[in-house]
């Protein structure tokens, strides 16, 4: 099995830009059912063993509990409820209206009194038109799903390590269904300054200082192809001369500011592709966090608080914990 098999953007194109607002269709019952979290973490879609889910949502002890998950082995969406109940249909060969009313047919049918509060694309071409009027999105490639599907993973992992190396506060390793990429961010804690001017999600996001890691599939507006990217918000000055690893990464400019990027096509065959990646996370992060005046002596390296763990994990990744009194 290819670990990090190639999906260049124009290879699944029309299935990408079918499935991106099949999820921002979930998303946005999941934000609507959702109680709301600092930096807007309880939003994105969390990843399972099949695929990706909203996790449980629906009021605290009251109504009906439910989970929505998109399986990408099976390719069908299912909506289940805490009691048992549930619903499912296929992906293959729907609409984006199609999935719309089968979507939230199934809710209805369920009990589940939510709905999109603004049913339209979020920061897409066709932000105007409805989701129910969309018959343009009607492409749903199996094999090119399964690679997305693989990649997401693959990077999960990736990305699961990498917050390991750090005992700040950090964010869920998550799949954001507005922007459609994987990521996870550290925080310093420092709180940011802003505006009632600027828009309530870049508030809540941005209320801290952070550096942010992840991976996004390219889009026509920015960088076109997949590849991994790091910012540090608010960018410190010097940031875009800052040298990074490995080789093939480069900073790029992105509305005025800075990302540091690796292309996914420079990294994937590599020998040993998972410590290519970390290591332009840390790269990354490091240049951030220095010019930005973070702790990094306290906060990096390693991620475990316990004071009493000084010995580095034994053979298979599990460390010693005979001082424990077990």
């Amino acid at each position: 099995m290819d670990l990090f098999p190639p999906l260049p953007r124009e290879s699944w194109a029309p299935t990408k830009e079918t499935l991106h607002r099949f999820l921002q269709i979930v998303g946005k019952v999941r934000l609507a059912a959702g109680v709301r979290r600092n930096h807007w973490w309880n939003v994105p879609f969390h990843l399972t063993g099949d695929g990706i889910t909203t996790r449980p949502s629906g009021p605290v002890g009251d109504g009906t509990v439910f989970t929505v998950d998109f399986d990408f082995t099976t390719h069908r969406l299912r909506t289940l409820t805490l009691d048992g109940r549930q619903v499912s249909f296929p992906l293959t060969g729907l609409s984006v209206g199609d999935f719309y009313r089968e979507f939230t047919g199934a809710l209805q049918y369920l009990g589940i009194d939510v709905v999109p509060e603004h049913p339209y694309p979020f920061d897409l071409p066709d932000a105007a038109r409805p989701f129910a009027e969309d018959d343009e999105h009607a492409t749903y490639d199996q094999a090119a799903v399964s690679r997305y599907w693989t990649i997401l993973t693959q990077v999960m992992l990736v990305l699961e390590k990498y917050a390991a190396g750090y005992s700040g506060k950090t964010s869920p390793v998550h799949h954001f269904w507005h922007t459609f990429d994987l990521a996870v961010t550290r925080f310093s804690d420092r709180h940011v300054a802003q505006g009632r001017s600027v828009d309530p999600v870049t508030r809540e996001a941005y209320s801290r200082e952070v550096i942010s890691s992840g991976f996004w599939f390219g889009d026509e507006r920015s960088y076109s192809e997949p590849a991994f990217y790091s910012y540090t918000a608010p960018e410190p000055d010097g940031l875009q001369r800052q040298p990074l690893e490995p080789p093939a990464a480069r900073w790029t400019e992105s509305n005025g500011s800075h990302l540091a990027l690796l292309p996914y096509d420079d990294v994937r065959t590599a020998p040993d592709a998972s410590a290519e990646i970390l290591r332009f996370y840390d790269t990354a992060y490091a240049a951030g966090a220095r010019l930005a005046g973070w702790h990094t002596d306290r906060l990096c390296p390693g991620g475990v608080t316990d004071p009493q763990v000084s010995a580095p994990p034994r053979p298979g990744g599990r460390p010693d914990i005979r001082g424990s009194g077990r």
